[in-house]
């Protein structure tokens, strides 16, 4: 959410410096270079001056990184408490450097752009505020620290500016198709939720994202399950899920979604069941089309159940619900398996088990890593057996269906013939000859499929005791 942050140390003796700088830009006769911003539906035009890198401040609301802030919460907290200090501004820098998806290593794009700024030098201007906080360009103002540089050429934003235009300004800038480096996927979905949190329509986010309305609904429904299995994962007091260990899974999550969207209106408890067991093999890291494998013939012929050992089937698909109690008797009785119930009960065993094993918390106990990464472990060869049974009963199903599907083409085919033939007669255009030399093909080929069909059935159905006669008949060889 939104959040107002506190002036940076020394924010009045940066603003005067900043205020000098503009008029001496100002008072020169020599042409101003400005750069254009997006604002209120409008652009503006602000003045661009140099200004010493040591005194610009990186910016702790960046929408850039603000789900790979979770990647050390004592470290995202410490930057909540004080985000201009040392400590929360180092924090900063390393995860401007990272893979959006893997924190812990450097991102090569990173590495792009600070070859380029080494090679060409500066060639856009970031932006300021008057405080000396940096809007845009943060990534650009590591990169320069890091070959040494001493001056950033900014542009600066009119005093006037709420936190709310500064973020605005921010999206504007950071969602044109010329940078360098894109949001990453749940970087723009917080973004959106923030514009939604302002009062702004879906119609009007989804101009601003450049996406369609279905797509910015879509997107809001990932997110509010994301952050309902992070609070999930920490149940029972525990460490959580952060936001950027859903980084990656883009795709598998958008095809989840369309999936139960399908399945809400035709059965609410199946579409549960698949989307609990399909967010766990994505936390489990399977790939795209092995999570697609999860589907209704995976439910309804039991694949997970006959995989899953007992330590996990226990708390997991064999679960019950609550006792129902008979109204004017003193008695309970138990209530029936809840299938969903269930699911849930699995899937929250693996998130509590992901949070444990993922956690960058210190004085975590390494038995409860181990024994964490145990429950995963077995999670997955059980996800990995189901799958694969079904991907392979899927290939036999498909290779039975395959002659069947040929021949009600080829049936089609014969249909749509009938009718281009009665057309041709119409109009006198028939080539006789082409189509008496395109039948006696037909023979043939019908005396093959015969030939094959009739070898080990002892007790042909009519369709093939047909094909058979039709086959022997006297006829033109």
């Amino acid at each position: 959410m939104q959040r107002e942050f506190p002036p940076p140390p020394r924010a009045d003796e940066f603003s005067e410096l900043i205020k000098q700088r503009l008029e001496e830009v100002r008072a020169s006769r020599e042409t101003r270079e400005t750069v254009t911003v997006d604002w209120n539906g409008q652009q503006i035009h602000v003045d661009v001056i140099d200004l010493p890198l040591a005194g610009l401040y990186l910016n702790p609301g960046t929408h850039r990184i603000r789900a790979q802030r979770t990647h050390k919460p004592d470290q995202d907290r410490n930057l909540d408490q004080d985000p201009f200090g040392e400590a929360g501004q180092r924090y900063l820098t390393t995860l401007l450097k990272a893979k959006p998806a893997n924190p812990d290593v450097r991102d090569p794009d990173y590495d792009k752009l600070r070859e380029d700024l080494e090679q060409f030098g500066q060639n856009d201007p970031g932006l300021v505020t008057r405080q000396g906080v940096l809007v845009n360009g943060n990534t650009r103002a590591v990169a320069l620290r890091e070959l040494g540089k001493q001056i950033m050429r900014v542009g600066v934003l009119p005093q006037s500016f709420t936190q709310a235009d500064i973020d605005s300004v921010e999206l504007a800038l950071q969602l044109r198709q010329d940078q360098r480096r894109d949001y990453s996927y749940i970087n723009r979905l917080l973004a959106m939720e923030e514009q939604a949190a302002l009062g702004r329509t879906p119609e009007q986010i989804a101009k601003e994202f450049r996406v369609r309305t279905a797509t910015y609904h879509q997107e809001r429904w990932i997110l509010s399950v994301i952050k309902e299995l992070n609070d999930r994962s920490a149940s029972g007091g525990g460490v959580a899920l952060r936001l950027v260990d859903w980084e990656g899974a883009q795709e598998r999550l958008k095809e989840l979604q369309r999936l139960y969207v399908k399945l809400e209106n035709l059965d609410r408890d199946q579409a549960e069941i698949l989307k609990e067991w399909r967010l766990a093999a994505i936390l489990l890291d399977f790939s795209k089309t092995d999570v697609r494998h999860i589907d209704e013939m995976f439910l309804g012929e039991g694949y997970l159940e006959n995989a899953l050992p007992v330590e996990l089937a226990g708390d997991g698909l064999t679960s019950q619900a609550a006792p129902v109690s008979i109204p004017g008797l003193d008695l309970e009785i138990p209530a029936a398996p809840s299938a969903v119930s269930a699911a849930r009960a699995l899937n929250d065993r693996i998130l509590r088990a992901a949070a444990a094993v993922r956690s960058t918390e210190s004085g975590l106990p390494d038995a409860e890593k181990a024994q964490a990464q145990a429950v995963l472990d077995s999670a997955k060869a059980a996800f990995d057996k189901a799958i694969d049974s079904h991907g392979r009963d899927a290939r036999v199903r498909k290779r039975k269906q395959l002659a069947p599907a040929r021949l009600a083409d080829a049936c089609a085919n014969i249909d749509q013939c009938v009718i281009e033939l009665v057309q041709a007669r119409t109009s006198n255009s028939l080539d006789e000859e082409a189509f008496d030399e395109a039948v006696v093909r037909l023979q043939g080929s019908l005396r093959k499929l015969a030939q094959q069909a009739g070898r080990g059935i002892p007790s042909p159905g009519d369709g093939v005791s047909w094909l058979l006669a039709a086959a022997t008949a006297e006829g033109p060889r």
